[in-house]
């Protein structure tokens, strides 16, 4: 499973950047990355290269971070398969807490980043249904 960095961020002009120069400024690569937001503040989830190092980088300069583990599964770039996928792990009675997309950038395919407190059972499912989980 992949680590993915959850940063909790003041919602105002320029925090993007403000955390995007941080991560450039200790050399971390950003692979994909969702972000929700509220009126005040949001939630920056993101897959980087060196999970460890950008929690320290950010915590050290007053973010609050977190890191949860998270399934990646590439999937084919064809209309139904993130259906498919859904309805798999519904029936598998396995709740996910949230979705977003990025793309393998060797592949070039879809990947789905799933987020489930049943993480490893999660991630045993969809390796036993034969699904590329990467």
């Amino acid at each position: 499973m992949y680590k993915q960095l959850s940063i909790f961020a003041e919602n105002k002009r320029g925090a993007m950047n403000a955390l995007t120069r941080i991560l450039k400024d200790n050399e971390i690569n950003i692979s994909a990355l969702v972000t929700n937001d509220s009126a005040e503040y949001g939630i920056v989830r993101m897959i980087v290269d060196n999970p460890e190092k950008a929690k320290k980088a950010l915590s050290e300069l007053g973010y609050l971070c977190r890191l949860d583990s998270v399934a990646a599964v590439e999937m084919e770039d064809q209309c139904g398969c993130l259906d498919g996928l859904l309805t798999d792990i519904t029936n598998a009675y396995i709740s996910l807490d949230y979705l977003y997309f990025s793309f393998n950038r060797d592949t070039k395919a879809p990947v789905a980043i799933l987020r489930s407190s049943e993480g490893e059972e999660l991630e045993s499912f969809l390796r036993g249904k034969g699904y590329n989980v990467i």
